[in-house]
């Protein structure tokens, strides 16, 4: 069986060079037109540019500088930004030029000195050397850049697989959790399974949103991502038509572990007010705010409900010790401010 090319192989032989001059021309002056046109259009461009840097230099220092010393950077230049062609091309127009114009015997091909002859044959082969190095780093750059864009594509396309796994896995667990809940025996465990659930769901919410990160730098849109969560919560968990889920979010980011903190603080505050807040009643209100107070990050979860006084809030109690722990990684601080009606819960980080 015939060895395949990898993929990496073969999308870098695919990419294009990424800045070339000569294609450039061509493609504007016409489809039609090859690429060696376009190359042979910069040679003349860089021979005129030499001329017009001798002739500039017999101005203002007369002698001073020698008949092939400003045709090298052009020479360069040509290579570099056009290839080979259109440096050798640059190189021989310029040879002649300064053969026929400046070495003496001027408007002769004859040499006057006879040392002249060597010269333009050092000067010309020194040219080559010139050709010859910069198409070498051309291709060496060329190639450098391909390899580094077709790494970046095979990159993504991990990324796209990992993810589509991770969202897979994500719901399989989702899943089980809610088939769990639907047939447990006591409310306890439905409200326990409900609130794994919640918990499963604020993670997930979390990769999605670093996902979507374009920079790559692992920080979450906390605007975008509790967005996502409350709407989350308010589909999966809130039961009563009556309550409604209002979020005044302001944009910032954060680290993902502490990103997952904060989401796992509001998916306890929020099921709990929806747990305790609105018994007996049909109607009530859960606001989740995210603001920014002086040199802190506050993230407040408050209802206008009749409050979460229980089993909930005890200290030392499981709900009250995993918000703790929660915090605790978010590297921010819980607070109870007293309020008129219903609960009010803050966490408050330090930025």
């Amino acid at each position: 069986m015939p060895n395949d090319p990898s993929p990496l192989k073969t999308a870098v032989q695919d990419v294009p060079v990424e800045f070339d001059l000569s294609d450039q021309i061509s493609s504007r002056m016409s489809p039609k037109l090859s690429a060696i046109v376009g190359q042979v259009v910069v040679a003349a461009l860089c021979t005129l540019g030499a001329i017009a840097a001798r002739e500039l230099s017999d101005f203002l220092l007369p002698t001073g500088a020698g008949p092939f010393s400003l045709t090298l950077p052009f020479v360069l230049f040509a290579t570099l930004f056009a290839r080979w062609t259109a440096g050798v091309i640059t190189l021989l127009l310029s040879a002649l030029f300064a053969w026929y114009f400046v070495l003496p015997a001027t408007g002769s091909f004859t040499f006057e000195n006879t040392s002249d002859g060597p010269r333009v044959f050092v000067n010309v082969l020194s040219g080559f050397a010139i050709v010859g190095l910069a198409e070498y780093y051309r291709r060496v750059v060329r190639y450098a850049v391909s390899t580094r864009d077709a790494l970046a594509e095979e990159r993504k396309l991990l990324l796209q697989e990992i993810d589509h796994r991770v969202k897979n896995k994500f719901a399989m667990v989702a899943g089980l959790v809610r088939i769990e809940a639907r047939g447990a025996k006591s409310d306890d465990a439905r409200q326990a399974l409900n609130r794994l659930l919640g918990r499963v769901d604020s993670i997930a919410k979390v990769h999605e949103a670093l996902y979507r990160d374009e920079d790559g730098d692992s920080r979450v849109d906390m605007r975008a991502y509790l967005s996502l969560l409350c709407n989350s919560l308010r589909d999966g968990v809130v039961t009563q038509e009556g309550i409604q889920v209002v979020t005044d979010l302001r944009p910032v980011d954060l680290p993902r572990d502490k990103a997952i903190a904060v989401g796992l603080v509001v998916n306890e505050l929020f099921t709990n007010a929806v747990k305790h807040a609105f018994e007996g009643r049909e109607s009530g209100e859960i606001r989740v705010l995210l603001e920014q107070q002086g040199s802190a990050l506050v993230v407040t979860v408050a209802d206008d409900g009749v409050g979460m006084a229980g089993a909930e809030t005890r200290d030392g109690s499981l709900g009250q010790g995993l918000l703790q722990n929660f915090a605790e990684s978010a590297e921010g601080e819980l607070e109870y401010p007293r309020t008129e009606t219903g609960t009010c819960v803050r966490l408050r980080l330090p930025m």
